[in-house]
Parts: structure tokens; sequence; C-alpha cells
């Protein structure tokens, strides 16, 4: 589905939704008396304050006046068109100044969190503390009745509720494995936080705008009725307090622009609560379910270092030529030095050879899922890379500055997560997904289209055009998982790391999915590093094998010697834990049984 017919789609349901309706009619009726104050303010801009005097107070329905006269014979409805203008203008500059504020200090605080996150939540708990009216009021004490200043204030006190409405949407997603993805497909920040992040958050910002707009003619009106506006400027507040004072002479003259405010006041309501609900019907993103990983500096560089003419550095000898990857001594660690802090992974080395596949096994919780993250600099953020060196085509990536260290990566390591669902980006189709790593490294979009859909052929899609013009929920789980791989190789990385490819998928999908991994490694020469705890899927994949447990790396060996001679114990428990046809299990024995011998099964 092309994104023209997803917007036809949210139009569509916008106008099947009563109260979103309702909302766009009252809209439109204030858009109209709005730009109706535009044509009178050029044509005739005194006929707001043209008087009658023969028709003082004047009820409504009296000829030429529809909604009467005030007490100075003034046109009701005249003044009451001419009021939408200032109050809409106001509650525009207030809401903008707060979107302005809140929306990238939501994004960069939700987004970086850290030092970031904490200074501008500070600064958003400070405001929220102080009282607004009378900071609105001590503010036109000391600049005038302003309405631009007014405004200006208003909206910088309404920063607040945006920026921790945007701030916990963003710490909602940071962490989905779509956004990880985009992070390995090489997407700067901005541009992440432009075509993700902002997809997922603007379903409930649309009802916070709607809202705060509400808000906003709500506080112009009330300052404009207690006379803390500009007597020169026609508001609804001003004329709701000419109204009150003239009460006992006609009370009429407080109903329409109370109505008025209600009206356009209620418009925004429904219309946010309208659109929110149509987005979410049309499959918009919406805030993320879960959490999952996130990009984290583990070691801060110092520079570049450079490899001797021995093939050292600092003394310690690189990699041999057919290591493409060589992880060591690797220790992660979750929280702050001290108590709290725990080792995940410790002093891990691996090494994967050009062309062959490492099988990382273990149970979990073993630390495999973390190694990998620290090879690929995605670590989550309580997560640090406390020691250890990483070494891609002879390289040591973490001795590298930050941006050099990600082009480095991404260049030479793919990535092929778990829960292919959850990978893909639930608003864009199968295709856009696909082209746009390509069109990343320059690629025309015809050119990225073309590959995607060889890629998609290559792994086994019968109908390939169909598949790229599909959302994520349209596939089943075992083709969106073929879809993430012809993702990861599209940009033809020389390492493709695996995380769990198999999980969940039956055993036929399971087949053919190690199939395409084979493929992979014997045409391409690709170096796979395979994490998994499925000992079969090691047996008939992998060449070498590392079994981790506890964050440590026990054995490493190649496929035959670790299943005929594996040297250590826990290696020995894990084999003889996958079943065996000659081995026979007692028989079961009921709930029954067991309690008369003081036992539960």
């Amino acid at each position: 589905m092309t994104t023209g017919a997803h917007r036809r789609r949210t139009v569509r349901a916008i106008v099947r939704n009563p109260m979103a309706l309702s909302g766009v009619l009252l809209l439109v009726l204030v858009l109209v008396a709005f730009f109706a104050a535009v044509v009178i303010g050029w044509v005739a801009p005194e006929a707001a304050f043209d008087a009658d005097l023969r028709n003082v107070n004047a009820p409504a329905g009296s000829p030429g006046h529809l909604l009467g006269t005030d007490s100075s014979g003034r046109d009701v409805l005249v003044r009451l068109v001419v009021a939408t203008k200032a109050t809409m203008i106001s509650a525009a500059i207030a809401l903008g100044v707060a979107l302005a504020i809140g929306i990238p200090g939501g994004l960069i605080a939700g987004y970086y969190g850290k030092g970031v996150d904490r200074a501008a939540n500070w600064v958003s708990n400070m405001v929220m503390s102080l009282p607004s009216m009378v900071v609105l009021m001590a503010i036109i004490s000391g600049y005038g009745t302003s309405m631009v200043v007014t405004m200006t204030a208003l909206g910088c006190m309404m920063a607040p509720a945006v920026f921790r409405l945007i701030r916990a949407q963003v710490k909602a997603i940071r962490n989905e494995l779509y956004i990880d993805a985009a992070k390995v497909s090489g997407l700067r920040d901005h541009r992440i936080i432009a075509r993700h992040v902002l997809q997922a958050v603007r379903g409930p910002l649309v009802l916070m705008v709607t809202m705060m707009s509400g808000i906003a003619i709500t506080v112009q009106t009330g300052l404009d009725f207690i006379g803390l506006g500009d007597e020169n400027t026609i508001t609804w507040g001003g004329m709701l307090s000419e109204g009150f004072s003239a009460l006992h002479v006609n009370n009429a003259l407080l109903l329409w622009p109370g109505l008025a405010m209600s009206l356009a006041v209620a418009a925004f309501f429904l219309l946010g609560n309208g659109v929110r609900d149509a987005l979410q019907r049309s499959d918009q993103p919406a805030s993320s379910r879960r959490s999952g990983r996130r990009r984290a500096g583990a070691v801060e560089p110092d520079g570049h270092e450079s490899l001797g003419a021995a093939g050292t550095r600092d003394g310690v000898a690189a990699p041999a030529e057919d290591e493409i990857v060589a992880v060591r001594d690797l220790t992660v660690r979750y929280g702050a030095d001290g108590d709290d802090a725990k080792d995940v992974v410790s002093g891990v080395t691996l090494t994967l050879r050009r062309g062959r596949t490492l099988g990382l096994v273990g149970e979990s919780g073993s630390g495999k899922t973390q190694s990998a993250f620290a090879l690929l600099d995605l670590l989550p953020g309580p997560a640090r890379l406390v020691s250890g060196e990483a070494w891609i085509d002879g390289v040591d990536v973490r001795r590298l500055p930050a941006r050099e260290r990600g082009r480095r990566i991404r260049d030479a390591v793919a990535y092929v997560p778990q829960e292919p669902m959850s990978n893909l980006d639930p608003a864009f189709t199968i295709g856009s997904q696909l082209i746009e790593p390509m069109r990343h490294r320059g690629m025309t979009r015809k050119d990225a289209r073309a590959k995607a859909a060889r890629l998609l052929g290559r792994m086994g899609i019968a109908d390939p055009q169909r598949v790229m013009r599909s959302y994520p929920h349209q596939v089943s789980g075992g083709m969106a998982q073929r879809v993430l791989i012809a993702g990861a190789i599209s940009c033809e990385p020389r390492i493709l790391v695996a995380d769990e490819p198999t999980t969940a998928l039956d055993v036929t999908v399971q087949r053919e999915i190690l199939d395409i991994l084979r493929g992979l490694r014997d045409e391409a020469g690709m170096t796979i590093l395979l994490v998994t705890h499925d000992l079969g899927v090691v047996a008939d994949l992998c060449d070498d094998v590392a079994v981790m447990r506890q964050g440590r790396v026990l054995e490493h060996a190649t496929v035959h010697d670790f299943f005929a001679r594996p040297r250590h114990e826990y290696s020995r428990t894990l084999l003889a834990s996958v079943p065996d046809e000659e081995y026979v299990r007692p028989p079961y024995r009921d709930d029954a049984a067991a309690m008369t011998e003081g036992v539960w099964r």
C-alpha cells in the first residue's frame, strides 16, 4: 500500500468518525469566521466600532443586526466575527511557542537520555511548579497588555506538558528493535527521529495539540474578561466582560461570545479525539509496546590507533589475516561502579574466520546477545563496555571515534535480530524499508527497488512485488525473517550477525532459513556469527562453536571437536541434555502416586 493510499484511508476514517466529523464541521465554522474577520479588516476596518445610537441593546433579529447590538449600539455579529481573529491568533502564538519548545526538547531528552534528559526534566519540573496565572499577571504588570508577550509567556508555561508527553513516548520506543535496525542501516539520529520516532508520537501529540488549543483560548479569554487584555483589541473575553457589565440590561451579550468560545474549544477537542482514533484504526504508528535495545557508547575512544610494522598496537598483536573479527577480553557491565554493578559479560574472547560460521551457544542469560551487541555498538543504555577489543578487518573499532566506529561497523557488519515481526516498522511497507538503506548508499530508487525484488526472490519468496507492497502485519513470521535477511545483506556486508534467526519458526521454515544462511556463506563468502541455544542448528550450519555460561566463554572449538570431544564439563552437560532416540524415559507417574511417596512431580 502506497503512502497516498494510506493517507486516503486515514481521511476516510476521519470522515466516518462522528466525533472527528463534528469537530471538522465546527472548526470550519470557526475558520470561516476567522477569514471573514480578515476580510472585514481589509474592506471595512471600522465596521466593528460603528455605533447606531438609535438601536442600543437591540435584541437578536433586529433589522440590520442579526445578533442585536450592544450597549453602545455596535453590531454584535460583526464584533463577534472580528474577535475570532484576535482570539485565534492569540491561541496560535501560545500553541506555537509550546510546541516549538516542547517537541524538540522532548525528542532530544527522550532519545538521548542520560544528562540531557536529567537537565531538561529538571527545567520542566521547575516551570511546572510555577503558578501560571500569577506569572502571567506579573508579566502583564511589567510589560503591559501586549497580546504577543502574554501569549508567548503562556506558551512557555504550557511547553512542559508537551515536553513530558513527547519524552515519555520517545523513551518507550527508543529501544524498539526497528529503531536499532535503522541505526545499523546507517541512518543518522535526526533521520531516525524524523522518520520513525515522530511517526510513533504523533497520535498522542495530535490530542495534546487540540487540548492545548482549547486551553489557550480559555486562558486568553479569561485574561481579557478580567481586564488584563489589550483594550484596543476586540476579543471574545472583552465582549464577555462588556456583557457582564450589562447583564441586567441585555443578558444576550454574554450568550454569543460564550457560545463562540465553547464551540471553538469543542471543535478542537472533538477533532483531536477523532483524529487520534482515526490514526489508530488506519494502522498509523502508536506508542511502542515493548522496550528493546539501544545503542550506547561503550568505551569512549581517545582517537585513531594505527598498527605498527610488526602488526601490533601498544604491544598487542593484531589478529591473523584470516580472522575477520576478533573479540578480546570483552567485559560488559550494568550499573555504576560499586555494589550495584554487575558484569554480564566478563573476559569474552571470540574469533570469526573469513567464510566460516561461528555458533555462539549457551542457555538464556549466558551473555550471548550482549556480546553480539557489544560488537555491534548497540549495548542498551544501562550497559557499558569497561574493557576489551573488537577487531574488524584488522582495525580495533573500539579505539575509533564514534562516527568512524559507526561507519566501519555498518559497512562491514549486518544484523538479523530475533522476533522478526518486532523489527519491521509497522508504519511503512516492506519495500520502503528494504529500499531505504540502499538509497542511503547512493543507489537510485529504481535500482534499489529492483535489487530489493531480486533479494526477496533469492530468499525464496515467490511473489517479491506483492511482498514489497505489503505491510509487516500482512506477512507470516517466516516471510518476515526472510525480509530481515534480505535487508541485512542488501548493502553487501562481509559479516552477518544472526541472533536466534529460527526462534518461533516451524521446522520446515527453520530448515529453509538455515539453507539461506548456508548459501550466503558458501556462495558469497560471508562470515556469520550465529547466536543460538539450539545445538541442532549448530551441528547443521556452523564450522566453529563457542560455549558461554554466566558471561564467560568456556570452550571454543571446531564443530567436529565440540561434538566428538567436548573439553569442558558444561559442554558435556549441554550435549547430554539433547534428546537421544536410544534413551528411554521412565514412565509418567501421576500426582497422586507422587504424593503417596511424599514427592511432587
